[in-house]
């Protein structure tokens, strides 16, 4: 009962939105300034499934700015289905299927998704909140597989070479294993989702760590051979092209003109063993793009400068100088900056490329944002933002952190999950933007969407991290000096 009504609602909010565009109303997009009108799309005949067959799930996130995206995207969405004149899809959003902030992960919510609607569905299809979707191509490209059997489709990448953030995994053949690249959406049939609810709820998952999801949803799928392997659908795209059913844009929105430099604090981790190797890297490549920078060291070098906040360094984890750090951003008169950026000394970065996506976000609003990465989302854990990719919070979000008294159990503990453990008790959401990386480019699939303006890479090993600045990061723009 509870599907009916949720497709009678989406049914009556889709004709409403065509009656306005019959009536010569045209959507206009105020997160990007352009105008949507609905696109012309022919419905295919002989195919053996209807858009009510089909439950497309928008990968969106707990936040104001990503919320409104994706409710716009939905109603465009269903406005389109009414054009079709076919039966209304259901349209969700992940985020407000729970409040499990696991949901993320995509196993945790599984067995909600079938509950609901896996009686009624033939097809689930996860789409990127920047993904766009033309219905009639969709419905014709998953007509083609028989409904009663196990599919997982997608776009497939693979690993050029065996990669440390996929475990080296594959590392005699890493080309023979395929996962999808979540910008061009990917989908499974009921019953792999049956299978896949059934097992999450009565198995634990290997690791405890979620990494890089989209390369552990299909291991997980996979099982070891038990299960299908992705199926390669040249359809669904990344790039326009000819019968593509998905496109996809970009990772870095268009909100307007960067934030000001003056509006960013860079916070530069570095120590006495490294600081002579690494900081001049960062001099000779992202440091000029900084309006407020300073780096902290576990020594007073006069020539950087660096700052020493009384803590000891640590072999890992570097909570206790993190924390410092935090401190000294908030009771910094003189930075009032809405934005505090903390990256390790061998971290590259597109300051350019970060201001712009910073426009998006409001810092009167509580935002951690980087690569997200989670610790036991199956039982309840947390999610973070990791730390080698660079951890920006608004300052919002770090007056929430101080004032809750929330902190490290000791100083070499993990500074990127703590923080991502305190904000999980404090409601925080850790947004994700893939277009921060915790490691180099070469451990990434080349085809891979996030790689086009990335704004962070991580690690010098074996290369020379001013050519990897100048190749993948190095961006011009004329507001650039605000």
């Amino acid at each position: 009962m509870s599907r009916h009504v949720n497709v009678n609602k989406q049914r009556v909010v889709a004709a409403l939105f065509l009656l306005l565009h019959h009536l010569g109303f045209c959507f206009e997009d105020k997160l990007t300034g352009q105008s949507h009108v609905a696109e012309h799309q022919e419905f295919p005949a002989n195919i053996s499934i209807g858009l009510g067959d089909v439950v497309i799930v928008i990968q969106s996130q707990r936040n104001s700015y990503h919320a409104a995206h994706c409710h716009q995207k939905k109603m465009e969405i269903l406005q389109k289905a009414a054009k079709l004149g076919q039966d209304i899809p259901v349209v969700l959003l992940l985020h407000e299927l729970s409040e499990n902030e696991g949901d993320w992960s995509i196993l945790p919510a599984l067995p909600r998704l079938f509950a609901a609607y896996g009686r009624s569905a033939s097809w689930f299809f996860f789409m990127a909140e920047e993904t766009a979707v033309i219905l009639s191509a969709l419905l014709v490209v998953l007509s083609r597989y028989p409904v009663q059997e196990e599919w997982f489709l997608g776009k497939r990448l693979h690993d050029n070479k065996a990669s440390i953030i996929h475990h080296y995994a594959f590392s005699e053949d890493p080309a023979s294993f395929g996962y999808p690249d979540p910008a061009a959406g990917w989908a499974v049939s009921v019953p792999l989702c049956q299978r896949l609810s059934e097992r999450v709820q009565h198995e634990n998952l290997k690791s405890d760590f979620t990494i890089d999801l989209p390369h552990e949803i299909a291991l997980y799928i996979w099982e070891g051979g038990n299960g299908p392997e992705l199926t390669a659908v040249p359809e669904f795209c990344t790039q326009p092209s000819d019968n593509c059913a998905t496109t996809f844009t970009t990772y870095l929105p268009d909100c307007g003109p960067p934030v000001s430099k003056s509006k960013v604090f860079v916070a530069v981790k570095t120590c006495e063993k490294f600081q002579s190797e690494r900081v001049p890297v960062v001099k000779a490549t992202w440091e000029k793009s900084a309006g407020l920078l300073e780096y902290y060291s576990d020594v007073i070098d006069a020539s950087i400068p660096t700052v020493s906040l009384g803590v000891p360094n640590t072999d890992r984890g570097h909570c206790g100088k993190t924390f410092a750090i935090v401190r000294r951003f908030w009771s910094q008169a003189a930075t009032k900056a809405d934005w505090l950026l903390i990256v390790d000394d061998d971290t590259l970065i597109s300051l350019t490329r970060l201001r712009r996506l910073l426009r998006c976000y409001d810092p009167e609003e509580a935002v951690s944002l980087g690569e997200r990465y989670g610790f036991g989302l199956m039982q309840g854990g947390y999610s973070y933002t990791t730390g080698g990719a660079g951890m920006v919070l608004s300052r919002t979000a770090v007056s929430r952190l101080l004032s809750s008294g929330c902190g490290c159990y000791s100083d070499d503990a993990p500074d990127d999950m703590v923080l991502g453990r305190c904000f999980t008790f404090l409601r925080v959401p850790i947004i994700h933007n893939p277009l921060f990386h915790q490691a180099q480019p070469e451990d990434y699939a080349e085809e891979l969407s996030s790689l086009k303006h990335a704004i962070s890479f991580h690690k010098h090993w074996n290369t020379d991290p001013v050519t990897i600045y100048r190749q993948w990061l190095h961006d011009t723009d004329p507001r650039d000096e605000l």
